[in-house]
C-alpha cells in the first residue's frame, strides 16, 4: 500500500470531523447574547433579535473556513518543502475522489444551511399579520424623507431637507407599521443599528413593521443611490417613552 493512502484517510477524517462543526456555526446553534454583536448592538430592535445571531453565524462559519482552507494550503507546502529539502519529491496525484466529493458536498451544505435559516428569519422579519399599535408613513424624496403620523391627524407631517434632515419618533417597546411610499426615484429606508432596511418604490407600497427596543438616538439614511445629493439623504431615529412619544403626537396635532 502507498505511504499516501493512511495520510489521506487522516485527512478524509479530519474534514469529516470539521464539516459538522460548519454545520452548527452556519445554523447559529449558539447562545447570540454571549459572543460580540460584530459591529451591530444588542438588543435594539425587535429586528435586531431575529437577525442578529444569523449574522454572527455566517462570520463563525466564514471563520473557521477560512482558517481551515489556510491550514490545508500551509500543511503541503511546509511539509513538501521539508521532503523537497532532502531531494524527494512528492508523488503525483491525478485525483482524489473521496476528498472530491467532500469539497462539493460541505460548501453545497453550508450554502443550504445558511439559506433556510435566513428564509426562516426573513419571513419573522416581514411578517405583516401580527398586530400594531402606531402607524407611520415614510416617504422619501429628492434629497429627504417625510414622516406622518396618521394618530395626530392628516397634516401631522414632518418633512426633512438636505440642510436640516428630520427626526423619526419612535415609541419604546410598542410595535409600528411603516407605509413607504416615494414621489421620485426608489430611495432605500435603512436604520443600521436596527438592522433593517426595505426600498421606498415610485408607484408602489411597501410594509415594514417592528418594534424599538432601546432607548436613545440612531443614524438613519437612504441606502440606494437616488441622485446628486443622496449622500445628504439622512435622518434621525429617536426613541422615547411611550408617554414621550404621546405628547409628540399631541404637539404635531397641535401645530396641524
Amino acid at each position: 500500500m502507498s505511504s499516501h493512502a493512511p495520510r489521506r484517510k487522516r485527512f478524509v477524517r479530519a474534514v469529516a470531523l470539521v464539516a459538522p462543526a460548519l454545520f452548527l456555526l452556519t445554523g447559529c446553534s449558539f447562545n447570540s447574547k454571549d459572543i460580540s454583536g460584530l459591529g451591530f448592538p444588542k438588543g435594539v430592535s425587535s429586528v435586531t433579535d431575529i437577525s442578529l445571531s444569523l449574522w454572527q453565524g455566517a462570520w463563525i462559519a466564514a471563520g473557521v473556513v477560512g482558517i481551515f482552507t489556510l491550514i490545508l494550503i500551509l500543511w503541503p507546502a511546509v511539509f513538501h518543502r521539508a521532503h523537497a529539502s532532502k531531494g524527494e519529491f512528492p508523488k503525483q496525484t491525478q485525483y482524489n475522489i473521496p476528498v472530491e466529493i467532500l469539497y462539493t458536498i460541505i460548501p453545497f451544505a453550508i450554502v443550504a444551511v445558511l439559506f433556510y435559516f435566513t428564509a426562516v428569519k426573513e419571513n419573522k422579519i416581514i411578517d405583516k399579520t401580527s398586530p400594531v399599535k402606531h402607524e407611520i408613513s415614510v416617504e422619501g424624496i429628492q434629497w429627504s424623507w417625510q414622516f406622518g403620523y396618521p394618530e395626530a391627524g392628516e397634516k401631522a407631517l414632518v418633512t426633512g431637507t438636505p440642510a436640516k434632515p428630520p427626526t423619526l419618533y419612535l415609541p419604546l417597546g410598542e410595535k409600528v407599521r411603516f407605509t413607504l411610499t416615494s414621489n421620485d426615484v426608489v430611495h432605500g429606508f435603512w436604520i443600521p443599528a436596527f438592522m433593517i432596511q426595505m426600498q421606498n418604490l415610485p408607484g408602489e407600497t411597501n410594509h415594514l413593521q417592528f418594534t424599538a427596543n432601546k432607548l436613545g438616538e440612531f443614524p438613519g439614511r437612504c441606502n440606494i443611490l437616488c441622485g446628486r445629493n443622496h449622500s445628504q439623504m439622512i435622518f434621525k431615529v429617536k426613541v422615547v417613552t411611550p408617554e414621550q412619544y404621546q405628547n409628540y403626537l399631541d404637539s404635531l396635532k397641535a401645530s396641524a
